[in-house]
């Protein structure tokens, strides 16, 4: 069951990037956004949202025109963007980062039905930013999670 200060009836953000999400959070320091938590969730769940998915910013490559656009992203539950990822330094990198914003009937689910599993990582947080400010990046790019491909 999800507290406050979630709001359901808010866009909740799915951020799939460990070292975006410390930029967003300023290694768990941020006024509100002291805890980092890994949400795993089922691999239907994941393909439900981004089946039913509209881009946040219109792209000729994607959409016959800004109309056909706007009118898939006021019916979609789920959100696509793409943010320059982040280094160590939480410098902006050429590679984009996907955030994925549920809203609605998406943010529902999520939290009822996709969510199988949460693992406190406020403190892998707060040691890999401790390396990096040190300069032992080695140490603090080991400690990172894996992050794998979508496939």
């Amino acid at each position: 069951m999800f507290v406050p200060p979630f709001k359901p009836d808010r866009m909740t953000w799915i951020k799939p990037s460990f070292l975006w999400m410390m930029y967003r959070c300023g290694w768990a320091t941020k006024p509100g956004q002291e805890r980092v938590l890994a949400v795993e969730m089922t691999r239907s769940g994941f393909d439900w949202a981004l089946s039913n998915s509209c881009l946040s910013a219109f792209d000729p490559a994607e959409y016959r025109d800004e109309e056909d656009w706007r009118r898939q992203l006021a019916a979609s539950p789920v959100r696509i963007q793409w943010d320059p990822d982040k280094d160590l330094d939480l410098k902006p990198q050429p590679e984009r980062a996907i955030q994925i914003g549920l809203g609605g009937e998406a943010a529902r689910r999520y939290t009822r039905e996709w969510i199988v599993g949460l693992t406190d990582r406020t403190a892998l947080a707060h040691e890999i930013h401790a390396l990096v400010e040190k300069g032992d990046r080695a140490a603090a790019r080991a400690l990172l999670p894996v992050e794998r491909d979508y496939s």
